[in-house]
């Protein structure tokens, strides 16, 4: 095999797989306990939220850093800081949920960062939207099992099982993470990458005035927004809804995701045109889904799941689709932190579907929450239409 199905990028990929298993048992667990003690959905979504959100604030320095230092050193050193965040939620309560959260948070941003950097770096032009589809897809992988292993530790009525999973998480992803190796190129430090460093703050502009970055910020963080509340609050919404399941609505969601981006792995654009079509039809399905999940209290798990599958398509679709479009219409002298500043939005997005939907969820309730989500999805068609197909301007 060659190219983002090389050894190199499996072994990546496998690293990938155990750093966000952690994470894919977390994010059931963690709004369960809360909800046992007594939190409201305002005070989970801040734990929950808190995860992203820092990501968010680190995602566009890990960019500078990353090339100045060399992916290796930084990517040990955060995996250390990881491991002792998952050790923290064993000892503590709501408290430390939101330290430790952080803590994963900032780590997130540096080992995201290192490997879709590396993965466009290392790629030809016509497989870079494959190496991030393959990416993000095994980062996906972990939300078939995580949910059922959340579920089953949850039952258990013990926490013996969850400190295990924690421990062996901290010590496998140290163990992988200490071996993996990338490419020289990646970790090169040069005289463009250190006027990147003076130019930083100048760069969160762009965010603005560059049409193209800012059409594809806010389609992702809205989208992101609707994922996100999905994620933290299916776990708690499942309940309420006529023989629905938390853990069948994730596993459906999740497998939904990676069915579509290794089927679509390579039909995804990889061109640096703009596709109306493309972008309008997933906004719709994302659209759709929020509307489908919100009418389940009423009208059932068929809406329920309907939502987790649709939810799914459009979530392997969008981001890869978006993230390869801007790797050729972005300045290359700039184009690792703006792409920094790009995900940092999605991230954003999520911890905005965590902190902000939280208190709409405690407001009004959970089907009115994710109607809500349905209808920004609809206002999002005005960035995901144009009128003609754009190429490249490099």
């Amino acid at each position: 095999m060659k190219g983002a199905l090389s050894f190199p990028f499996l072994r990546l990929y496998g690293l990938t797989l155990l750093y966000f298993g952690a994470n894919s048992v977390l994010n059931v667990i963690l709004p369960l306990k809360g909800q046992s003690l007594g939190a409201t959905n305002t005070a989970i979504g801040i734990i929950m939220g808190a995860y992203l959100f820092t990501t968010m604030l680190f995602r566009p320095w890990a960019g500078l850093l990353i090339h100045r230092y060399g992916p290796i050193p930084v990517l040990r050193t955060i995996l250390v800081v990881n491991g002792l965040a998952l050790l923290l939620y064993t000892v503590t309560g709501l408290g430390g949920y939101l330290a430790a959260r952080m803590l994963q948070g900032a780590c997130t941003a540096f080992f995201s960062m290192a490997l879709q950097l590396g993965i466009i770096d290392a790629l030809p032009d016509r497989e870079r939207s494959q190496g991030i589809s393959m990416y993000s897809l095994v980062a996906s992988v972990p939300g078939i099992f995580g949910p059922l292993l959340a579920v089953g530790m949850w039952q258990s009525g013990t926490s013996f099982w969850f400190a295990a999973s924690m421990i062996a998480f901290a010590l496998l992803t140290g163990v992988v993470g200490y071996t993996a190796r990338m490419t020289p190129h990646a970790g090169k430090p040069t005289a463009d990458q250190k006027k990147q460093g003076t130019e930083m703050l100048q760069s969160f502009g762009q965010l603005i005035r560059h049409p193209r970055l800012f059409r594809c910020s806010m389609l992702m963080l809205a989208a992101s927004l609707v994922f996100g509340a999905s994620t933290t609050f299916i776990p708690l919404y499942a309940p309420q809804v006529r023989a629905g399941h938390a853990e069948i609505y994730l596993l459906l969601q999740a497998g939904t995701l990676v069915a579509t981006r290794w089927v679509w792995r390579k039909r995804i654009p990889s061109d640096g045109r703009w596709h109306t079509g493309y972008v309008v039809t997933v906004t719709l399905l994302i659209a759709a889904a929020a509307q489908a999940i919100g009418f389940a209290a009423a009208g059932g798990a068929a809406f329920f799941y309907t939502g987790a599958l649709l939810l799914g398509v459009a979530q392997a679709l969008l981001y890869p689709a978006l993230t390869s479009y801007l790797s050729f219409v972005l300045p290359a002298a700039s184009r690792n932190v703006l792409l920094g500043l790009f995900i940092a939005m999605a991230d954003l997005g999520m911890s905005l579907g965590s902190i902000v939907m939280g208190p709409v969820a405690d407001l009004v309730s959970y089907p009115s929450m994710y109607t809500i989500c349905a209808i920004l999805s609809v206002a999002m068609l005005f960035f995901a239409y144009e009128r003609r197909a754009s190429a490249s301007e490099a």
